[in-house]
């Protein structure tokens, strides 16, 4: 006789288990018809019937006396010795006993792929009660967590399209007393999808074939949950970047045909109808103006409703630093066809106070204090107050920085600085006004194309030597310029790179008034390109060049020539310890610069080890002539956070000159380039 095709109807778990459910076949009316008066005398006294399938083969303890003991039937069919009886009347104290617990069955042979096997070792392992009871309790404690472990592996097979898995434990008695729990996987068939129907999704009208393959579930696939849910989230994404804001969509229906081995998907979809932006609309105005969230918002009323967009809305407003909560919710409208956006948004604090306190071999100590508030000048006008005391700067300014001016992500900036700088290569007091608009980047939206543009005048009294002979010398500038830039970002990362390539520009012409007045032109070049080499490896490289055109070095005040040296420039040597220098050994700056930089950025899970060499020098000339060039090598270390990598570089000099140090040591924030 053929057996029937037999089906199972099943609802997905979320969270990648899946559960399948079967209806019990009814009893016969004869089998339920018995009364009360009919069931015989229970005796408390008598021993309970075993449970089908609740067996466990507990191993004899090491010390169990010649008292005869009882046996049970293990879940593999074997009788093995049990525990001793206790008297009739008498509690039985049990006492904690340490265990061991593995799966075997899973790998090789007939056992799961690689990368389902890890995953359900994984999940296993986050719900497995033998895992929280951290290897330690009474036999009653230890059967309890195997039976419950037992059913928590089928479900994850089943949830990963092993519909006929059997899992049973076997209870092995190692050395010291220690017990080992082993459960037993026979996998069975991998189930395959063999058909998925959603019905309702041609509602959707010339947007049902982008819906359909958005799903991405095709039939000859593994009946996985894991691929039904996420295909399943992938539909209600889509339908959310199309503009189907009320759309509904049911919970899949499974039908598992255990004879062929297959799982058929039935899935329901409403899509409604596609949604226009309206205005929007927010409860309170302390914050900001709708105005402003206009600008914020990358979407425009009229446009089609995108899910996408309001994910990127609710993102910058977060991004603000002013907000600690959002809440985007689409309100139906007079028109059945247009939705307004309903804002509602939670303050954060705006006030910021901090500090630092640090010291280094080459720079003596620094006391930096800062206080900001980032709403001062509505909207999103933050104000920062900062001032530096320490060996080589002194300083103490002003700073406004408004976000969003005008334009998402476009930032308007404005700073008064006085300071006292106290250098190897000069010593300078100034003050300083300045001005900007740029376009910016972050590590949250990283962008292709950046610039800015601005204004700065800054008045000096600056001190240096004669460079032919060594004389002291202060001479007062007043210098203004016009500063821009133009960057192209073509990374993958903003702080570890591991990708692509960055061009930059840099071009200021500036007008300085020393004596009598005088123009030239200061521009900088910098390229990087970074190339990954097998699986943890990247090949990354720098250069840098720089010219000073229209004017002698001499005439040009000290603080706005190139220097170099350090850790953003050539590591190996001390700040400013690159170049030209004066008959006392002082730094001169130069008129042009060329560097490179080219390291080996090898990653081991959250550490990494770089090694590194450095060129470049300073030149008096208009041009970088490329000779001479310094050179430091080195090794660094890299610690890799969420936020980016925190690098530690130890530098020497391959051919040192006299006053420089044999070791430089750098420490900072992401990548050195």
């Amino acid at each position: 006789m053929r057996v029937a095709r037999s089906s199972l109807r099943a609802p997905i778990l979320l969270g990648a288990m899946l559960c399948v459910s079967a209806t019990a076949h009814a009893q016969p009316e004869s089998a339920t018809a018995q009364d009360a008066a009919g069931l015989p005398d229970l005796d408390p006294t008598s021993e309970m019937a075993p449970l089908p399938g609740m067996e466990v083969d507990w191993p004899e303890p090491a010390d169990a006396d010649a008292t005869p003991s009882t046996t049970a039937t293990g879940a593999a069919g074997t009788a093995t010795p049990g525990v001793k009886p206790a008297d009739p009347g008498v509690a039985e104290i049990q006492t904690d006993r340490h265990y061991s617990f593995g799966i075997e069955g899973l790998s090789g042979g007939e056992g799961l792929p690689v990368e389902a096997e890890a995953a359900i070792r994984a999940r296993f392992k986050l719900l497995s009660a033998l895992e929280e009871g951290k290897g330690v309790g009474n036999t009653a404690q230890i059967d309890r967590r195997a039976r419950q472990d037992e059913a928590l592996l089928k479900q994850l097979l089943r949830a990963a399209g092993y519909y006929d898995s059997d899992v049973t434990t076997r209870i092995d008695d190692e050395r010291n007393q220690r017990l080992g729990v082993v459960l037993l996987v026979t996998p069975g068939v991998l189930y395959t999808l063999s058909a998925i129907d959603i019905a309702g999704v041609d509602g959707a009208g010339d947007r049902a074939g982008e819906l359909r393959r958005a799903f991405g579930i095709e039939p000859g696939q593994p009946a996985s949950s894991d691929r039904i849910e996420t295909g399943l989230t992938a539909l209600k994404a889509e339908l959310g970047r199309e503009g189907f804001v009320f759309a509904k969509v049911g919970e899949p229906t499974l039908t598992v045909d255990h004879e062929e081995h297959s799982v058929r998907v039935a899935l329901d979809v409403d899509p409604g109808r596609i949604q226009r932006i309206g205005k929007i609309i927010i409860d309170d105005r302390k914050l900001f103006s709708v105005k402003h969230l206009g600008r914020i918002a990358r979407f425009r009323p009229g446009d089609v409703y995108d899910a996408a967009m309001m994910d990127d809305f609710r993102r910058a407003l977060i991004q603000t630093s002013l907000v600690s909560a959002v809440t985007i919710k689409p309100v139906p409208t007079a028109d059945p066809a247009v939705v307004d956006i309903h804002v509602k948004l939670e303050p954060a604090p705006p006030r910021t106070i901090s500090g630092s306190i640090g010291y280094g071999t080459g720079e003596g100590y620094r006391v930096e204090a800062s206080w900001q508030h980032r709403n001062l000048i509505r909207p999103e006008g933050a104000v920062t107050f900062r001032g530096v005391l320490g060996t080589e700067e002194q300083s103490l300014g002003a700073i406004l920085r408004r976000n969003n001016y005008k334009a998402r992500d476009r930032v308007l900036t404005g700073q008064v600085l006085f300071s006292h700088l106290n250098e190897n290569a000069y010593e300078a007091r100034k003050i300083t006004l300045a001005a900007g608009l740029e376009r910016q980047t972050n590590i949250i939206w990283q962008k292709k194309w950046t610039w800015s543009y601005g204004v700065e005048l800054t008045a000096s009294k600056e001190d240096d030597t004669v460079k032919a002979t060594g004389a002291p010398r202060r001479r007062q500038y007043l210098t203004g310029a016009l500063p821009s830039s133009l960057s192209y970002d073509d990374s993958d990362d903003l702080l570890n790179p591991t990708r692509g390539y960055r061009l930059a520009a840099r071009i200021s012409p500036e007008l300085s008034l020393q004596g009598s007045a005088f123009g030239y032109v200061k521009a900088q070049l910098d390229g990087s390109s970074y190339l990954p080499i097998g699986g943890r490896t990247v090949i990354a490289g720098r250069a840098r060049l720089g010219s000073i055109m229209g004017a002698a070095a001499e005439r040009i005040a000290p603080t706005r020539r190139f220097y170099a040296g350090g850790g953003g420039s050539v590591r190996g040597y001390g700040y400013q310890r690159i170049g030209p220098v004066d008959i006392n050994g002082d730094p001169a700056g130069g008129r042009s610069l060329a560097e490179f930089s080219i390291e080996a950025r090898v990653r081991f899970g959250d550490f990494g080890v770089v090694p590194f060499l450095d060129g470049g020098n300073l030149y008096a000339a208009r041009l970088p002539t490329f000779r001479n060039l310094r050179y430091g090598a080195g090794v660094g270390v890299r610690y890799y956070t969420s936020f980016g990598p925190i690098r530690v570089d130890v530098g020497t000099p391959l051919n040192r000159r006299r006053g420089d140090s044999r070791i430089a040591v750098y420490v900072s924030l992401g990548q050195a380039f």
